[in-house]
């Protein structure tokens, strides 16, 4: 079945993502994560139950964040000319995903390096992310 000629788009555009560059930026995991670290900062640092119980609430919704903010990118943004030219990208995703999780990850952990090691992996992410971005 062919359209009439009035809905026929006029202009074909063509985008490596869901919408043109623009609305992906590895920054918003980043800032998830760093929350995360400062969380479990203040964890070591208190000892009223009430406040840990919070924080550790707090700490592992920002942990699902970041879990989401990669998920998006390793999903919607990188695209099989990106995991092609950067053979790794797809193991240093599940990485850092892992690490935002439960066992183990920054979900599970109180341990300000468990997140120290969730960040490294974002950066490397993001330093891969800006090179695509540049290409």
């Amino acid at each position: 079945m062919r359209l009439p000629r009035i809905l026929t788009p006029r202009t074909v555009v063509s985008a490596h993502c869901d919408l043109p560059c623009g609305v992906y930026d590895p920054a918003q995991a980043r800032i998830e994560a760093e929350s995360v670290k400062a969380i479990a900062e203040k964890y070591q640092a208190n000892t009223d139950p009430e406040f840990r119980t919070r924080a550790l609430l707090i700490k592992e919704q920002r942990s699902e964040l970041v879990k989401h903010h990669l998920w998006v990118l390793w999903t919607d943004y990188f695209k099989p000319p990106h995991f092609e030219k950067y053979p790794h990208l797809h193991q240093l995703f599940n990485e850092a995903t892992k690490l935002a999780g439960g066992g183990g990850g920054t979900k599970a952990s109180i341990d300000p390096a468990k997140a120290d090691e969730l960040l490294q992996k974002i950066d490397e992410i993001a330093k891969i992310f800006w090179e695509t971005k540049q290409a």
